[in-house]
């Protein structure tokens, strides 16, 4: 591994990411950031939940009776799988393009910051997500009527058709993320394919396509095999790279019926036979997956795996899958090996999590040697 890390710090120091350029859409959320009282001490001082297992135990003493839960807003921030992993892509340097639902008609005053670094299109209001931070996870609360109305005909009233084709036309990737909450986008893919996509000039080597489903269990079966379904149809045009959490990758191969559910639901399946069984269904170019301590790929047929530099006491989770596909993404944009990328996903992440902001360049470089020297 030490190796790898040098290797890799060595190669990012000789690629350049301002030459990449980027299409990033459609999802927009306000994120409050929450802690869950457990004991006040006094006006200014508290407890808290530490863990999702100890919140769960004390709403389950409130069964047919109740309680009171005192819930404190730490920060309000930049939210949404797109506009997080923008963000997260933006500081690194290259050249993006987002649209997505920040406000409408005028931008929400917590995008203010992301119109700074990057062209903006706003075509909706944004949902606004509640999330409860634990030091094993979080639970997010979401208000999302708004993201009804993220739907094709209303991208190309805002955007223009022809607008649209030439900024796709010139991207090296095109990422469209945050699938479960958008209701309308598998209709969104399907027109976008007939109407523009279709119509692209052939590249001798494809752009990228990278798609986040985002905890698809809400999401009736059928409509999950639909959206995957596309991904076949849209490689025909991108290198298609699907990224996944560790209980998505689960609950996915569960209903796709790719191994038995009993095995699935007690995650006895290993993440390389995982893997490997999703990408064969899929068909695409390549399959990501990242639990906590590590991440795992199999891209043009090949599996790799790494292990991350896992923090126990993370000052923000919330967004940390979002900061691992930047990472991930622009390690295959700069043309690392896959393994490679799977590191600076994991350390753009692991840099997320312990410093509640996504790095610049240099800084990703800089976590990397740290990591390199045991310092994290």
């Amino acid at each position: 591994m030490e190796h790898k890390k040098l290797d890799l710090i060595k190669d990012l120091k000789n690629k350049d990411p301002k030459l990449i350029k980027l299409l990033i859409g459609f999802d927009g959320f306000v994120d409050e950031i929450i802690h869950v009282v457990d004991k006040r001490m006094d006006s200014a001082n508290f407890k808290r939940i530490d863990t999702i297992e100890d919140f769960a135990k004390r709403i389950q003493k409130a069964s047919g009776l109740s309680t009171n839960i005192e819930l404190v807003p730490v920060v309000k921030k930049i939210g949404g799988n797109g506009p997080i992993m923008c963000n997260a892509m933006s500081n690194a340097g290259a050249k993006i393009t987002y649209i997505g639902s920040l406000g409408y008609p005028t931008l929400n005053d917590v995008f203010k910051s992301l119109e700074e670094k990057v062209k903006v299109y706003t075509i909706e209001n944004p949902g606004h997500s509640d999330a409860l931070e634990f030091d094993d996870g979080k639970l997010i609360l979401g208000k999302m009527s708004s993201l009804t109305n993220v739907t094709y005909e209303q991208l190309i009233n805002c955007v223009g058709e022809e607008n649209l084709e030439k900024m796709i036309s010139e991207i090296d990737m095109f990422a469209t993320v945050n699938w479960s909450m958008l209701p309308n986008m598998t209709d969104l893919w399907q027109k976008l394919l007939k109407n523009i996509i279709v119509d692209l000039p052939k590249k001798n080597t494809k752009p990228f396509m990278f798609i986040d489903l985002a905890d698809p269990e809400k999401r009736e079966s059928d409509e999950i095999v639909e959206a995957l379904n596309l991904l076949k149809e849209f490689g025909g045009y991108f290198r298609v790279i699907l990224g996944l959490n560790k209980k998505e990758a689960y609950d996915v191969a569960n209903v796709l019926n790719l191994f038995d559910e009993v095995s699935l639901k007690n995650m006895q399946v290993s993440l390389e036979d995982l893997n490997q069984a999703l990408y064969n269904y899929l068909e695409i170019y390549g399959l990501v997956i990242h639990p906590v301590d590590r991440s795992c790929c199999v891209v043009d047929n090949e599996f790799y795996e790494e292990t991350g530099p896992y923090v126990a006491k993370p000052k923000l989770t919330t967004g940390a899958g979002d900061n691992f596909n930047a990472g991930f993404m622009l390690g295959m944009l700069l043309g690392l090996k896959p393994n490679q990328a799977l590191l600076t996903g994991m350390s753009t992440s692991g840099f997320y999590v312990r410093n509640a902001r996504s790095p610049e360049y240099q800084e990703l470089i800089d976590f990397i040697n740290d990591w390199h020297e045991n310092l994290i």
